[in-house]
């Protein structure tokens, strides 16, 4: 029998892309969006219309719970704004989500972190760095990845999965390469912008969908795991490049903008775990 693997925020800007990986995993994917919309989602997936926050909600009003080989929590509103209200104010809800889950019997439970909890620190990241999130995204986030562990770490399979800087299929997010296609779009010969200096942590979110997949369909793996590319590049020599292959024809004013105070000069995932569990997947036949 094909197992079922539950995708919250199936619909949005990663989960489209989970969906997809989980599918081409051989699993049975039942994309969990609020609101259904033609043509977002690949047709290989049951769609659940629900709201996973509400308190009211069953995981098996759309599934019998012993079909779910895990399920990966990936909704969550206001991710490219920082400091909205709303990271704090739906905290609970994420976690009595959470907890619900294993409360039900699912075995396996996922949940996308970022390196926001992580704040202001140079170099790479691993399991074992300290954490100090200095935007209320990264405590929210900080906040349920430690109350989840300490509640369900023991009596499930948990895995904390802690994104960087993702990229690809622009126009579906907010990020500085959707305000260039946007910018461009305008006809906009100058585009403002930061010194650049800041170092991060790159991943095509197609690629981030994958290591998504395959994490959270691991027996086994459990934690704090980094899904990234490990791999520091300057946001000025990726956004030249970005503008570059697509043939944009902007030019970027340096300095127009300060620095976000809250960004390290670098930070990046230590991606060895990530590299190895990739390695031994499905995947890896396909590269």
């Amino acid at each position: 029998m094909v197992k079922t693997v539950v995708i919250t925020g199936a619909g949005g800007y990663v989960g489209r892309h989970v969906v997809s990986a989980v599918a081409d995993l051989g699993y049975r994917p039942l994309a969990v969006v609020r609101q259904v919309r033609d043509g977002e989602i690949d047709s290989r997936a049951a769609v659940g219309e629900a709201n996973v926050l509400d308190p009211g909600f069953q995981l098996g009003d759309l599934c019998p719970t012993e079909d779910v080989a895990a399920v990966i929590h990936l909704a969550w509103q206001d991710g490219f704004v920082h400091n909205s209200p709303s990271h704090m104010t739906n905290l609970s809800a994420h976690y009595r989500f959470l907890t619900g889950l294993a409360e039900v019997g699912v075995s396996r439970i996922a949940a996308l972190g970022t390196m926001h909890e992580v704040g202001y620190w140079e170099g790479a990241i691993t399991s074992e760095t300290p954490t100090n999130p200095v935007t209320l995204y990264g405590i929210a986030k900080e906040s349920l990845r430690r109350s989840t562990f300490l509640t369900i770490g023991d009596s499930v399979e948990y895995v904390w999965l802690r994104a960087y800087y993702i990229l690809g299929d622009d126009r579906r997010n907010r990020s500085i390469f959707a305000k260039l296609l946007e910018a461009a779009d305008r006809g906009d010969a100058v585009f403002p912008f930061t010194t650049g200096k800041t170092l991060y942590d790159f991943i095509e979110v197609s690629e981030l969908g994958r290591q998504i997949a395959v994490a959270a369909t691991t027996a086994g793996v459990t934690g704090v795991l980094n899904t990234c590319s490990g791999e520091p590049e300057t946001l000025a020599s990726r956004v030249e490049r970005f503008i570059s292959d697509n043939d944009l024809g902007l030019e970027l004013q340096y300095g127009a903008f300060p620095d976000r105070p809250y960004d390290s000069p670098g930070i990046w995932g230590d991606a060895t775990a990530i590299k190895d569990l990739m390695a031994a997947s499905p995947f890896a036949k396909e590269a």
